[in-house]
C-alpha cells in the first residue's frame, strides 16, 4: 500500500480510475467528478445527459450507479492510506451534487476495512454468460449479505421457490420491454456500434446469449439489433440470485444501495464469483412492487445473479479526468 498526504496527479488518477470502473445501467456512466485540492474533496455529480427515460424515469438507477462509483472512490482512498469521509446530497441548492468524498488523514493498514477489495475493482465486470451451476457456498453468500448490511441495505438470497418467483417477475418485465418501442429504442441507443473503442454503452462483444431453455430472463439486447442473434445456449438449471433492497425509497437510499451493490459485487469477485444484474422488473412499478413479496417497508432496488463461470466481454470506460474544482 502507498500512503500519501499529497493529492498529486497520480493519486487523483488512481482514485478516479477506480471510480469509473463501477457498474452502471447500460454502461451509461452517469457521473462527473470535481476536485477541490485545498480541502482534498472529490465532488461526485450526476450527468443528467446520460439518463434513460424508459428504463429509469425517476433517475433511481442513475443514483445507484453513482453510489457504486462513490464506493469505489472509498476503496481507492483507503488503498492510498486516506480516510474517506462521505456526505450524500450535501447541498440542497445543488441537486446535481450527489456526494462528496473528503480525504481527511492516514490510517495504519490494519485499520482499513476496504483495502482488501481494491484488487477486485479492476477484475469485476458483468458476466452475461451461463454459469456452471456449481452452488456458491453459504459462507460466501453470507459474506455478501453482510457486505450489504454494512452499507445500510439488505440482501436476500431466496430458496428455490423464491428464486423462481423473482425470475418469473423478471421474465414478465423482459417480455414487456421487448414489446415496448420506447424500451427497445432506448436499449438500441446504448449498444455501441464501435465496439471496444467507444467509451460509453455496451459493445457487441459484451452481449450474452439467450437461454435455450427459457429459464433465465437475461436482457435480450440482440433482439433490438438488426444483426444475427447469438446462438441460444443452456444456462444453469438452478440459478442463484439475491435481491438488494432498502427500507426506504429516497434518493439517499438509492445512493446507499449503489454503495451496497458495489461492496457486494467486489466481495463476490474477491472469492472468484461472477455476477450480473437483472434490472428489468425494477423498470415497471407493479412488477417492482411484486418483487418485495409480503415484506413491509421493502423497496427492491436490483436483482443480482451470481455463480461460477466464464466472465464474458468487458465494457469500456471513459477516461478518468476530473472537472475543474470550485
Amino acid at each position: 500500500m502507498t500512503q500519501t498526504r499529497e493529492l498529486d496527479a497520480t493519486a487523483v488518477h488512481d482514485l478516479l480510475a477506480a471510480a469509473v470502473a463501477a457498474p452502471s445501467i447500460h454502461n451509461t456512466q452517469p457521473w462527473r467528478f470535481g476536485l477541490d485540492p485545498d480541502s482534498r474533496t472529490i465532488q461526485v455529480r450526476v450527468d443528467r445527459r446520460r439518463k434513460l427515460p424508459a428504463a429509469d424515469p425517476h433517475l433511481r438507477a442513475q443514483h445507484i450507479s453513482v453510489g457504486a462509483a462513490v464506493f469505489n472512490l472509498r476503496v481507492a482512498a483507503e488503498r492510498l492510506g486516506w480516510v474517506p469521509v462521505v456526505r450524500l446530497l450535501p447541498a440542497a441548492d445543488d441537486p446535481d451534487l450527489l456526494a462528496t468524498v473528503q480525504l481527511v488523514g492516514t490510517t495504519p493498514a490494519g485499520q482499513l476495512p476496504l483495502f482488501g477489495l481494491y484488487e477486485a475493482v479492476e477484475r469485476r465486470h458483468t458476466s452475461r454468460m451461463p454459469f456452471t451451476g456449481r452452488p456458491v457456498p453459504e459462507p460466501i453468500a453470507a459474506e455478501m449479505i453482510s457486505a450489504a448490511r454494512v452499507e445500510r441495505a439488505q440482501l436476500d438470497v431466496p430458496d428455490i421457490i423464491g428464486t423462481r418467483r423473482l425470475l418469473h417477475l423478471t421474465a414478465a418485465a423482459e417480455s414487456r420491454n421487448a414489446a415496448d418501442p420506447a424500451s427497445t429504442g432506448e436499449m438500441r441507443t446504448w449498444i455501441s456500434p464501435r465496439g471496444e473503442n467507444a467509451p460509453y454503452g455496451i459493445p457487441l462483444s459484451a452481449l450474452g446469449p439467450r437461454d435455450a431453455a427459457g429459464r433465465m430472463p437475461v436482457r435480450d439486447f440482440d433482439g433490438v439489433l438488426r444483426v444475427p442473434r447469438l446462438p441460444a445456449v443452456r444456462f444453469e438449471r438452478h440459478a442463484q440470485v439475491a435481491l438488494l433492497w432498502t427500507p426506504h425509497d429516497r434518493p439517499e437510499d438509492w445512493l446507499r444501495a449503489g454503495q451496497a451493490l458495489e461492496r457486494v459485487l467486489l466481495t463476490a469477485t474477491r472469492h472468484g464469483v461472477r455476477t450480473s444484474m437483472l434490472h428489468q422488473a425494477m423498470e415497471w412499478p407493479d412488477l417492482r412492487a411484486a418483487m418485495a413479496g409480503p415484506r413491509r417497508r421493502c423497496c427492491p432496488q436490483l436483482l443480482i445473479r451470481f455463480g461460477y463461470g466464464a466472465g464474458g466481454g468487458r465494457t469500456p470506460r471513459a477516461s478518468a479526468c476530473p472537472l475543474p474544482g470550485p
